[in-house]
């Protein structure tokens, strides 16, 4: 096979015979394969071998760091035998069994690979490097799952129906259960471990699951037994303090947890009745991990020294929009750090309070007891503020009193929920604030989104972007076609996933004077957006390509995270 392949690469002019024979030394020291030794020594990207592969093979290519793969797929094919024929099974359409191979003509292994599964195999081709990657992370995940739930036996626990008639001493004892405290801890930990910012713990009729989302994104990473779901989900509602009895109506906690000497983690609970049963989702909320400094955040010199500007003003309001899960909450966060002065006085109101700040007076809002944002707001306003932020402006009353804040000598910062910055002024006068306020009130308008950044261990460069994608992308920079574009293979660092942390796209849109002539003109959302990009506004989608250009992120990241501007 080694000299197969590194025979047809001689021919197609891929490499050269010094490179091969480089590779093939470096293959024999190494004890690898030579597809692995020509990627590692980037004689070779992964994209052209791939596709190299496949013309010899005569099967499609497939790149894994592009696939999620469920369990239960998993599950069909041994780590032995995925081990033993470099393989990975993908998916299962029918009685077919998709598998990634290295080296699909290899008969005897499709043969095995059918009477094992009892499915028909149908190949693709993929790279060593790639398998050998997916093959770590995929089966270390499913054995460590697995060791954890041998140790429920089927008789170990019953399970409860939902219904009202539920023995709630029994129930608060086999959530206390020395196995369940461990599964539970080891899930919470895990979590941590692989920086995911949100458990979910679900229930559907006939399947019980735990769901990570790490860097944006949902996967699964295990299936406990049904019969251990009443004891999981009470075991996290009584560690977050909440009523184990009350299982109708939704219910919210907090965890606290210490993780080493001295590290806290806390998890923000979420307790939802469902169809068939309570569905618990975690925010993991990591003070060790909050990033204050707004350098490191994702702005470009301009648009910091703008933003800066703005807060730094002695009254006015600065608006954060984006939507839910975008670092809104991080980018007030870090104003708030920068302001944080002792001759500051500084108040928030927030639903609900997510990391504890020294040296700022934080409220919790409380609408079932009338202690909503105006009502916070207007408590405020009676305390002596230099600084005030409002969590989210939610109604026309909150509105009001921060505009009327912000008029009277104050700094307001605070959230919208609206797709960029000049569609912010629209959704306000949406809400009855007059033109003339907004055009005064207002100091400067941030939208921001969260974009994947590219894993530093795997980073390698991309294909040329097709005319397609071009298309889908607008209006790009003079000299982008020309720049180089990168990816991430993936590795064991980002688990497969080529992506490792996020980073944020912003557009800053200070309020010019062009700008507060068209607000009290009633100009439409579009005019406002074309005369900020004409004063200098760089928008999310050209802030996004930056970032591309950078090799910070990747283009798939931009498409997603951003609207085109034309």
């Amino acid at each position: 096979m080694s000299e197969k392949i590194g025979s047809l690469l001689l021919k197609k002019g891929a490499i050269s015979q010094e490179q091969l024979d480089t590779a093939l030394a470096f293959q024999k020291e190494k004890n690898i394969k030579l597809g692995i030794a020509l990627t590692r020594l980037n004689f070779i990207k992964e994209s052209v071998l791939l596709q190299i592969l496949s013309e010899q093979h005569g099967v499609p290519a497939m790149k894994l760091s592009e696939f999620t793969i469920d369990s239960d797929i998993i599950k069909i094919i041994t780590a032995e035998v995925a081990t033993k024929y470099n393989v990975l099974p993908i998916a299962l359409k029918n009685s077919t069994l998709i598998v990634a191979m290295t080296d699909p003509s290899n008969i005897f292994a499709l043969d095995d690979l059918k009477f094992l599964t009892g499915y028909r195999i149908e190949p693709f081709v993929a790279a060593d490097e790639a398998i050998l990657t997916s093959i770590d992370y995929y089966y270390q995940t499913a054995t460590a799952t697995e060791s954890l739930l041998s140790e429920f036996e089927d008789g170990d626990m019953e399970h409860i129906d939902i219904s009202d008639n539920v023995d709630l001493s029994e129930l608060a004892q086999e959530s206390e259960d020395a196995p369940v405290i461990k599964l539970v801890n080891a899930v919470l930990s895990e979590a941590v471990e692989r920086r995911a910012s949100d458990i979910h713990v679900e229930s559907y009729e006939k399947s019980f699951r735990i769901r990570y989302r790490v860097d944006g994104t949902l996967s699964e990473v295990m299936k406990p037994p049904m019969k251990m779901r009443n004891a999981i989900v009470s075991r996290i509602k009584i560690m977050a303090k909440l009523d184990i009895a009350e299982r109708r109506l939704p219910q919210d906690g907090r965890i606290k947890m210490k993780m080493g000497k001295n590290r806290e983690m806390d998890y923000r609970v979420s307790v939802l009745p469902t169809l068939f049963g309570e569905k618990v989702v975690m925010r993991l909320l990591d003070k060790s991990n909050l990033q204050l400094d707004m350098t490191k955040l994702g702005f470009d010199e301009e648009q910091i020294t703008n933003f800066k500007e703005a807060i730094y003003k002695p009254y006015g309001m600065v608006l954060v929009t984006g939507p839910t899960g975008s670092g809104k909450t991080t980018t007030l966060y870090s104003a708030l750090s920068e302001l944080n002065k002792v001759t500051e006085n500084i108040s928030t109101c927030e639903d609900p309070v997510e990391f504890n700040l020294d040296g700022i007076n934080q409220v919790q809002i409380h609408e079932d007891i009338g202690l909503n944002f105006a009502a916070a707001l207007r408590s405020f306003l009676r305390q002596d503020p230099d600084i005030i932020l409002v969590g989210e402006i939610r109604d026309f009353e909150t509105a009001e009193i921060g505009i009327k804040a912000a008029l009277t000598g104050h700094m307001v910062l605070s959230t919208l929920h609206t797709n960029d910055a000049p569609g912010t002024i629209n959704r306000l006068l949406n809400m009855g604030i007059e033109p003339f306020l907004v055009s005064s009130a207002v100091n400067l308008i941030v939208a921001q989104r969260l974009a994947r950044k590219i894993c530093p261990d795997c980073k390698e460069p991309a294909n040329r972007i097709s005319e397609d994608l071009l298309a889908k992308l607008g209006a790009v920079p003079e000299g982008f076609h020309d720049a180089t574009i990168y990816k991430g293979r993936g590795c064991d660092t980002c688990k497969g996933s080529g992506y490792k942390g996020r980073i944020a796209l912003y557009e800053v849109m200070p309020m010019y004077e062009s700008l507060k002539e068209l607000v009290l003109q009633g100009a439409s959302a579009i005019e406002i957006k074309r005369e900020a990009i004409n004063s200098g506004m760089q928008t999310l989608r050209q802030s996004g390509i930056q970032k591309m250009i950078a090799g910070v992120t990747t283009l798939d990241e931009v498409l997603r995270s951003s609207v085109r501007d034309d």
